[in-house]
This record gives C-alpha cells, sequence and structure tokens, in this order.
C-alpha cells in the first residue's frame, strides 16, 4: 500500500548491486521506498557505526516484488508494505529477526505491534518503518467549485457514487493504480469484508468500479502527489503522508488553493512499511543494527517531521513537531482509529482474480 516515488532514480540502479558490494562487511545495503526516509539518517548511522549504507528506492511493491524472486536481490534490508511483507513472508523471503541486535524494538506502540501480527504472527520477521491510511486527497477550492459548497466531503460517496465523480472528472480525478487498495476499499464501502475470499465479492466490487470508470483520469501511484500540489488534478485517493506532501508543496509554492487530506468518517486501510531482512542478505549484522538505528527516537522523530508519516515510536512524540504530532491527517484519533482496517495476504486465486479484473478496468 504505497506510495509516491520522490524524484528517484532507482529504476536506473536496479540490478547494480554487485556481489561485492553487498559482501561488504562494512556496508548495509537498503531498498526502500522514496520520501520515507530522514535525510541525514544513513549520515549518522555512518557517523555512529563506521558502516556505510548504500541505499536505493523503488516506487512500487511489484518492483521490490521482482527483485525478491530472482533469488539474491543485494539487499541486507528491504520495506515493503505490510500486505505484499504477508505474501512475501509466506513465501520464505525473509529471515527471523535477531530481537538481541534490535533494542529499540521493544519500544515500539504495542498497538501498533498488534495489528501488524496480522501479517507477521509474534513480530518475528518485520519492522515497521513508518505507517499510514488510505484517503481522498483534494484542491478544497476546485472541488466547492465543481461539487458546490456544503456537499459533504467526508465519505467514500466522493469516490465510488457516479453522481460526485462525474462532477469531479471535470477538474480531474486520479486513482492508485493499486488493486489492493481499490478493490479492499470498494468491498468495505459495500459493506463486505474486506478481507473476503468469496469471487463473487470481488465481482460486485468490479461492477461498482464501472460505474465510476468513465470519471477516472488516471491510474497513478507515483505521480498523483506533484500533480495535486499542482493543481493538474482536484481529487486523488491515496497514502495520507503523500497528500500531506502535496499540501506543504502547495503552500510553499503560495497556490491560491488548499490541498487537504480526508480521512472518510466510514473508516480505511491502515498500512504498514515494514523493513525484513531477505534470506539472502550478506550482511546480516549490519541489516539489525541500521534497523534499531531508524527506530531510536531521534531518526523516527526527523522522519515524521519530513514526511508527514507517523512513527510507530512512541518515544519520538516529544521531538516531532506539535503542527505535525496534533494534526488529525497525520496521527487519526482514537475514534478513527477504531475505523481502520489492515489488508493482508489473499489465496493466490482472489489474487489472480483481482489482477485480472483490474486490468479489464483500466484498458476498457
Amino acid at each position: 500500500m504505497r506510495k509516491l516515488i520522490h524524484t528517484c532514480c532507482a529504476l536506473a540502479l536496479l540490478g547494480s548491486v554487485s556481489g561485492h558490494a553487498a559482501a561488504d562487511a562494512g556496508q548495509v545495503n537498503v531498498y526502500n521506498w522514496g520520501n520515507s526516509l530522514a535525510k541525514d539518517s544513513n549520515a549518522n548511522f555512518l557517523k555512529q557505526t563506521g558502516i556505510k549504507v548504500r541505499y536505493q528506492e523503488f516506487d512500487s511493491n511489484d518492483t521490490l516484488m521482482s527483485k525478491l524472486l530472482v533469488g539474491n536481490s543485494g539487499y541486507d534490508v528491504v520495506v515493503p508494505s505490510d500486505a505484499y511483507f504477508g505474501r512475501q513472508l509466506q513465501a520464505g523471503l525473509f529471515r527471523k529477526l535477531d530481537k538481541s541486535k534490535i533494542p529499540n524494538l521493544a519500544k515500539l506502540d504495542p498497538v501498533l505491534m498488534k495489528i501488524l501480527e496480522s501479517s507477521d504472527p509474534g513480530n518475528q520477521y518485520g519492522v515497521p518503518l513508518n505507517w499510514g491510511t488510505d484517503g481522498i486527497g483534494i484542491n478544497l477550492q476546485k472541488v466547492e467549485t465543481v461539487l458546490g459548497k456544503g456537499v459533504p466531503l467526508n465519505t467514500w460517496d466522493m469516490l465510488f457514487d457516479p453522481k460526485y465523480m462525474a462532477k469531479l472528472s471535470k477538474c480531474g480525478v486520479s486513482v492508485l493504480d493499486s488493486p489492493v487498495d481499490v478493490f479492499g476499499m470498494g468491498l468495505y464501502y459495500l459493506k463486505k469484508n474486506p478481507l473476503s475470499t468469496n469471487p463473487a465479492d470481488y465481482q460486485e466490487v468490479f461492477k461498482l468500479l464501472k460505474t465510476i470508470r468513465p470519471y477516472i483520469g488516471q491510474f497513478n501511484s507515483s505521480s498523483y502527489a506533484p500533480d495535486l500540489a499542482s493543481g493538474d488534478i482536484c481529487m486523488a485517493f491515496g497514502y495520507s503522508g503523500d497528500v500531506n506532501t502535496a499540501r506543504l508543496a502547495a503552500q510553499a509554492a503560495h497556490k491560491p488553493y488548499t490541498i487537504q487530506y480526508i480521512l472518510p468518517k466510514e473508516g480505511s486501510v491502515i498500512w504498514f512499511d515494514v523493513m525484513a531482512v531477505p534470506k539472502t542478505a550478506s550482511n546480516v549484522d549490519a541489516a539489525m543494527k541500521w534497523i534499531n538505528h531508524v527506530i531510536s527516537a531521534n531518526e523516527a522523530a526527523a522522519l515524521s517531521n519530513e514526511t508527514f508519516y507517523p512513527t510507530a515510536v512512541p518515544a519520538a512524540k516529544p521531538l516531532i513537531k506539535p503542527e505535525v504530532l496534533s494534526d488529525p491527517t497525520v496521527y487519526p484519533s482514537a475514534a478513527e482509529m477504531k475505523k481502520l482496517f489492515t489488508v493482508r495476504a489473499l489465496p493466490t486465486e482472489i489474487m489472480r482474480l483481482e489482477t485480472r479484473l483490474w486490468q479489464e478496468l483500466k484498458t476498457h
């Protein structure tokens, strides 16, 4: 579930981790999402440990999956989203964490760790780097222009009701290019189990999606945030941190409109980006040290301050800017948290159906 590519050269770098680099005991090889690490974090790690970080970025879970499936990826730490992490864990792609080398692990938020157990029972293989929610990003002024003021905006009807989508299409609508997110949210909207294994439920969501398909301008998981910030689109089904990044970008550019993140009143998906160590990792000790480093209070606070993604490190909160910590679009309220659900690994036949229906939707 996620996320924005951040001026990233990851595609050009794919496959560039050589065997020599991977085996270097003084280097840890990390493959992470863009916009998902504090800018000084790796430099701080080098100062503290003497271990260099070979750091590369990717822009989709599928890109990471393809690297893991080829065998020796050359990476010591990778950061899949939790739904994909669960599938990869079932496939035996990761090694168990040595918790004695990650003392900060014991300090993570127990509520969030319990949620993550749906993908990783006992929290034996993964550590949350950050987390967020699925929601709706809007250009408030443009949306109010096409819908009229007074129309409720804090609802999934904005996305799934053709009555609203037909009007919103006039100023541009973007939807995540992610069947996991869209079908999961569609199931929830139809009051079905978002983890359903009934093929008929997916056909019902597909029928719903076809009613709004004419009004979707793009399926995009990488550049929708800049598009929202620049005013090229007025609504996006996207991730909390990406939309907040767009909000900050629009403010910095002194745009004459407000970008707003909406967590719909009905509830939504909570997702995690999970640090894990591939079985083929060459520098396991350095991997454990790097994971422990980025979940320290200082590093976790810096990440949240820079990216507007919430942290799973309670000790970081006193170090987080008040305007970030108090922002309900970053840190949902207790009442909102109760309405959040995870999307985890589904049976292979359901995944194939989901993928087939998604491709059919996009090409028609």
